[in-house]
């Protein structure tokens, strides 16, 4: 039996040849589809550059990031970071369905009216933003859940021709 060597933390590991080429394969099969890729995008947009892209600035000048919404009063505003977190969850567990294509279709179509609602709530806060200040500015962060939507629209698109490819391959045996 052939093993590959893993250094981790100055502590070696063994890991047999079979087990990684398994994980290999697992990976290469959910990636070839265009829309794991898709998928994968709306993952890392709603996981990671809410943390990274601001919001908007406020009256004092100071960039406002989605994490920031749960030291706020306002419960409306602490379902912002929740529903980024939410998104990026489904998405995720939705990647990982690839060999169930209905659940992930509803999974995506859960997603994108949870961005609608999200796209919702920074619109107000976004309108409600004084525009007469020096420095309040809407954020490039604003468009993450616009930018899922229309990746989640895609993706579905993808899992519908996918799952009709399937039917006419069946109905042709």
């Amino acid at each position: 039996m052939q093993y590959y060597e893993i250094f981790f933390n100055k502590k070696k590991a063994l890991i047999k040849k079979n087990e990684l080429n398994l994980c290999f394969k697992f990976l290469s099969l959910m990636i070839q589809r265009i829309q794991s890729l898709y998928l994968l995008a709306v993952a890392i947009l709603n996981g990671a550059l809410i943390f990274i892209f601001p919001l908007w600035k406020d009256k004092l000048g100071l960039n406002f990031y989605a994490f920031q919404s749960f030291k706020s009063d306002s419960l409306l505003l602490m379902s912002l970071t929740t529903a980024f977190i939410a998104i990026a969850l489904l998405v995720v567990i939705s990647l990982l369905m690839y060999k169930k294509r209905k659940s992930q279709f509803m999974l995506n179509r859960l997603g994108i009216i949870i961005n609608l609602y999200l796209l919702g709530v920074l619109l107000y806060y976004l309108l409600n933003l004084s525009g007469e200040a020096l420095v309040s500015e809407k954020g490039i962060g604003a468009l993450i859940p616009i930018l899922t939507s229309v990746l989640l629209v895609f993706a579905n698109k993808a899992i519908h021709k996918d799952e009709a490819l399937v039917k006419s391959v069946d109905r042709l045996r």
